[in-house]
């Protein structure tokens, strides 16, 4: 295996040229494996937390102020679960997408008896990565905290008073978290996108190119 470049009037790309097709790389199978599991994780997370929300504002008026500041602190951290999993269901289904256009287009190249060309992961896609991880290690933390949080609310006024302060900490953080799963999904969909174009451009010199038995 060797690497090369693709050159077009408007972009380069980075190749890796095979006799065969590279197939689907490791995040490409973790995805395929794991997107349907993190979305019914999400769905299951978000009807929890609906549950506990119904529960707390059913007991808010006339209710112990320690256990419904426990609720709130249980729905918050299952509300987040449920969102860093349909975000992650949403990025492994990108990741899966990803290894469906690398492993086709490679089986298409070799079964015309061509050079498998595919293209090397973008700097896109290793941003994806790194920033889906970020993001998913900070709504983990914030869940964490939350759960910590109804775990030790008390009664009195003090504790009450800290809760409610970590609960607007842990909103800013969660916000952020948020933003930056935002972010790294768009990159994924800029690297679908990049994907696309080079296949369009392999697909279209591939009927000039001489069969690999003729090399």
């Amino acid at each position: 295996m060797t690497a090369t470049t693709i050159t077009t009037e408007a972009e380069t790309f980075d190749v890796e040229v095979s006799a065969r097709s590279l197939g689907r790389n490791l995040p490409q199978r973790i995805g395929r494996r794991l997107w349907l599991p993190m979305l019914a994780m999400a769905v299951m997370a978000f009807a929890a937390a609906m549950v506990v929300g119904a529960v707390r504002g059913y007991r808010i008026d006339g209710g112990d102020a320690r256990n419904i500041e426990t609720l709130r602190q249980l729905a918050a951290g299952l509300m987040f679960i449920g969102f860093a999993s349909v975000f992650a269901a949403i990025s492994f289904a990108i990741a899966r997408i990803l290894g469906e256009l690398r492993k086709g287009g490679g089986d298409l190249q070799e079964a015309a008896g061509r050079v498998v060309k595919t293209l090397r992961m973008p700097l896109t896609a290793k941003l994806f990565l790194g920033l889906m991880a970020m993001a998913m290690m900070t709504l983990i933390a914030t869940v964490v905290a939350h759960l910590g949080l109804a775990l030790s609310v008390s009664e009195s006024a003090t504790t009450l008073v800290d809760s409610e302060k970590w609960f607007v900490v842990l909103e800013g953080v969660r916000r952020a978290g948020v933003a930056v799963y935002l972010f790294a999904i768009v990159l994924g969909l800029a690297t679908i996108s990049q994907v696309l174009r080079f296949q369009a451009v392999r697909l279209r010199k591939l009927p000039q190119e001489p069969g690999a038995s003729e090399r």
